[in-house]
C-alpha cells in the first residue's frame, strides 16, 4: 500500500507543476508559488480541521517547519525555472536532489536496507529521468541561453524539495496532519521572502489564480500521500517513488497539448515503469 500511496503523490505533484508550469510561462514564477501555497494551505488546513486526530509533539512541529522551509524554496525556484527555461529540462533538474539527498541518508544514517531489485529499480530512475526530460526539439542558441538561464534556479529547488522529502519523512506517524499545516505555512512565508527580494509582482486573477491555486492544492495532497507512504514503506522507496512525477508532464503533454514523445522519452517512461515494478518487490 504504501508504493501506491507513493505513486499517488508523484501524480499529484506532477500534475501539479505541468499545470503551475502552463501558468508561468505567462506570469512571473514567484507569483504563481506564493498563490499555489496559499492554495495548498487552505486544503491542510481543512484536512486538519476535519480528519486530524492525532497528537503532534514539539519535534513533529520542528521537521514540519523545515519541511516547509524546503518546499517553500523548492516550488519558489522551480517554478522561476519554469518561466526561464523549457519545462522538459527544469523539471527533472529540480528532481536531482529530491531524489538523492532522503536516499542517502536514509541509507547512511537511518540503516534503511531496501532489498536488492529495490536497489536496481532506484539504480535506474536517474537515467529514466534522464531520458523522460530529452526534449523532440533542436536546440539553437538562443534555446540553449534560455534553458541554461532556467537550471541554476531548478539546482535550487532540486536541494529545497529534498529537504522538503528529508523532514516530511521524519513526522512521528501518530502526529495527525497540523504538522503539514505548519510546513504549508512556512512555505508561504519563505516564498514571500523570496518574491520580495526579487521585487516581484504579487497579484495574480482570474483563471490563471483560479488554476494556481487548484494545483496547489493538489500539490498539498501530494505530501499528504508521501507522509503516508513513509509511515508504510522504507523512506528511500516512498521518496523515489514520489520523485517519479518529472515523467507525468511529459505524459500530459503528450495527450493534452498534442506533443510527441521521443524515442528517447519512450526508453525513459519505459524504465520508470520497470523501476516502479522492481521497487515495489517485497
Amino acid at each position: 500500500m504504501g508504493e501506491l500511496l507513493a505513486l499517488l503523490s508523484a501524480l499529484c505533484f506532477g500534475i501539479t507543476h505541468f499545470v503551475n508550469g502552463l501558468v508561468s510561462r505567462r506570469h512571473n514564477g514567484l507569483t504563481v508559488a506564493l498563490h499555489a501555497q496559499l492554495g495548498g494551505t487552505v486544503l491542510a488546513l481543512l484536512l486538519a480541521v476535519f480528519l486530524d486526530a492525532g497528537s503532534a509533539t514539539p519535534a513533529d512541529y520542528g521537521w514540519g517547519a523545515m519541511s516547509g522551509v524546503g518546499t517553500g524554496l523548492g516550488v519558489a525556484f522551480l517554478y522561476r525555472a519554469m518561466s526561464q527555461g523549457a519545462m522538459s529540462v527544469v523539471v527533472p533538474v529540480s528532481d536531482v536532489g529530491a531524489l538523492a539527498l532522503p536516499v542517502l541518508v536514509g541509507v547512511c544514517f537511518l540503516g534503511e536496507r531496501p532489498p536488492l531489485p529495490a536497489w536496481v529499480g532506484i539504480a535506474a530512475v536517474p537515467p529514466a529521468l534522464w531520458w523522460v526530460s530529452q526534449s523532440s526539439q533542436a536546440s539553437g542558441d538562443k534555446r540553449r541561453g534560455t534553458v541554461s538561464a532556467g537550471v541554476p534556479s531548478a539546482l535550487i529547488a532540486s536541494m529545497g524539495f529534498g529537504v522538503q522529502f528529508l523532514a516530511m519523512a521524519q513526522v512521528g506517524k501518530d502526529s495527525g496532519l497540523w504538522p503539514v499545516v505548519l510546513s504549508r505555512m512556512v512555505s508561504v512565508a519563505v516564498i514571500a521572502a523570496v518574491l520580495g527580494s526579487y521585487g516581484a509582482g504579487w497579484g495574480l486573477t482570474g483563471k490563471p489564480w483560479a488554476a494556481t491555486v487548484a494545483a496547489g492544492a493538489l500539490g498539498t495532497l501530494a505530501i499528504v500521500l508521501y507522509l503516508e507512504a513513509t509511515r508504510q514503506q522504507l523512506m528511500a522507496v516512498a521518496t523515489v517513488l514520489s520523485a517519479l512525477y518529472p515523467a507525468i508532464p511529459v505524459l500530459l503533454a503528450l495527450m493534452l497539448l498534442g506533443e510527441h514523445v521521443n524515442r528517447r522519452q519512450a526508453a525513459g517512461l519505459a524504465c520508470a515503469t520497470v523501476a516502479i515494478g522492481l521497487i515495489a518487490l517485497r
